[in-house]
């Protein structure tokens, strides 16, 4: 068991380590829809490259889901499989959100020789991921405004 400060010393060497093996602009939370983003996560048993759509209001919520499950063919044809789709993901908070995501499990954070393939990993994924939404965010951004 690492202290909490040995913790927050491996999670900042492990973002800065990322960032050197792989020096560029990720979309993120640049992506000119509010509350729509891009993320990593990686914690001790699973490392994740997602899509939230933490919209507060429902029905624009479900609408950016629904624009992104209507591609879910071209996406994963073309750009990544094995995506997991979930409308209504309930996060610890007890907030529910629209989570898209593609996990590697057995891979963790806390173990250094486990780094390389958790950056590789977050490229290919997050790199494919954002090639397809800027091939398909105007049809993304274009739902109906209440």
């Amino acid at each position: 068991m690492y202290s909490k400060a040995e913790n927050q010393r491996l999670k900042h060497d492990f973002w800065v380590a990322f960032a050197e093996k792989y020096p560029r602009k990720w979309v993120l939370y640049d992506t000119k829809i509010k509350d729509f983003s891009f993320k990593f996560f990686a914690d001790n048993k699973k490392a994740q490259v997602l899509i939230d759509i933490e919209h507060r209001n429902d029905d624009l919520r479900s609408q950016y889901f629904e624009k992104i499950e209507a591609l879910k063919g071209i996406l994963e044809d073309e750009f990544i499989k094995d995506l997991v789709f979930e409308k209504d993901y309930t996060l610890e908070n007890g907030k529910t959100i629209s989570r898209i995501w593609v996990e590697k499990n057995g891979y963790s954070m806390s173990n250094r020789n486990h780094w390389d393939y958790i950056f590789d990993f977050f490229f290919e994924k997050m790199n494919a991921l954002e090639l397809f939404y800027l091939e398909y965010d105007e049809f993304i951004k274009d739902i109906e405004k209440e």
